[in-house]
């Protein structure tokens, strides 16, 4: 069971260290912001938008990585603790995802929950597991 919630755990950092490089190099290309970020037009005014947030993603999956290497290197307190923060987080952000959705923030309502979804199942996942171990 341990496993499963640190490869849980992992899966979330390398979701966000996929959506970093997406966001921080990628958001021009018409693959990325409308496959990927569904949005129908590129705007260069959200570059710098795009670029801190991408980071912002960066850092979080690094953490996420660093959680299970502390947990299975033997640091259980430090590496249970900055997962339990960092899927929390996690969660929390797709909270307001859904929120923002409902608000009709960006597209109209209901268009945005797959991001949520994305942001929100496999933290929640790792969550649970987190508390059965």
């Amino acid at each position: 069971m341990l496993v499963a919630v640190w490869i849980l755990i992992l899966i979330t950092g390398i979701v966000h260290v996929g959506v970093f490089v997406l966001e921080a190099f990628f958001i021009a290309r018409p693959a990325v912001y409308a496959g990927f970020f569904r949005v129908p037009e590129y705007d260069p005014a959200i570059r710098l938008w795009t670029f801190g947030v991408g980071f912002y993603n960066l850092f979080i999956g690094l953490g996420a990585f660093a959680a299970v290497a502390l947990w299975a290197g033997g640091h259980e307190i430090a590496g249970r603790t900055l997962a339990i923060y960092l899927m929390t987080l996690m969660v929390l952000s797709a909270v307001v995802l859904v929120v923002a959705d409902r608000m009709g923030m960006g597209r109209e309502r209901g268009k945005g929950l797959g991001g949520a979804v994305a942001q929100g199942v496999v933290p929640l996942l790792a969550l649970i597991g987190i508390a059965l171990v």
